[in-house]
Parts: C-alpha cells; structure tokens; sequence
C-alpha cells in the first residue's frame, strides 16, 4: 500500500494555487477534464513529490462549506517565523500563529486548516509571534 494524496476541493483554483505556493507547495501535474467540467491540480513539497495535495476545481458554481470536518494538512517547515512572516505579508491571517516557536494553523481561500510544524523542534519563542492572539478558527 503506498500513500498517493489528499484532495481538497476549492472554488477559486487560481487563489488556491496561490495559497499552497505561498506556503511552498508547487504544482507537480494538472489534469483539465473538458466533458466532465473540471480540473485537478497536483501539488507538492519540493523533494516530497510523493506527498500530494490534489486541488479539485469544479467548472459549475457550488457552495463549499466546512473544510475543517476532515482535519487538516500538515507541513513541516525550515524557518516558521519566516514563513508566517511572508504568508501574512501576502494577506494570509495566521490563525494561530506561532507563539511556542514550534506550531501555526492557516487555513486556505476554501477554508482548509494547514498546519504548519518547525523542522527540529521549537525554535525560541519571539515576538511578534509570542503575543500574538488566535484569529477565527484553526
């Protein structure tokens, strides 16, 4: 048995695409499906291909609501100051931010909570992280 992906599904692919860039992901492989209305999009970690996060757009509007009833995705990451830094500057809320040094929650344009985890343990807790408060749901 071999792990293959976890889909989500997103309502505007082209801010999706943006979101899991933003945090490092790169689009591996896109299917556009023309009969069946739709497009898939397969996105991984650099040197982590195998691990994929399969983005399924559906070309007719529907309401998608929720995204927290299956978990959430998880990434472990170089630098977490650093890239909550650079999520936020691109608009992203970090909806619990990293005060322990160690562990973030954003969520997607689709509302799909991402956890993100520092590589090697917590890093010293610092500001602006430390007091930081939690923002909406994670």
């Amino acid at each position: 048995m071999k792990y293959l992906h976890t889909m989500v599904r997103v309502s505007d692919l082209d801010a999706s695409i943006g979101f899991y860039e933003a945090i490092g992901l790169k689009e591996i492989r896109r299917i556009e499906n023309e009969p069946a209305r739709f497009t898939l999009v397969f996105m991984a970690a650099p040197g982590d291909e195998e691990a994929q996060v399969e983005l399924t757009h559906n070309w007719d509007p529907e309401e998608l609501a929720g995204g927290r009833n299956f978990g959430h995705l998880a990434y472990e990451v170089e630098d977490i100051y650093g890239l909550c830094q650079s999520l936020m500057d691109s608009g992203v809320t970090i909806n619990r931010p990293p005060r322990d040094g160690y562990m973030a929650f954003v969520r997607s344009p689709d509302g799909v909570s991402v956890e993100l985890l520092q590589t090697g343990g917590p890093r010293e807790p610092a500001e602006p992280w430390k007091s930081m408060e939690n923002t909406g749901e994670w």
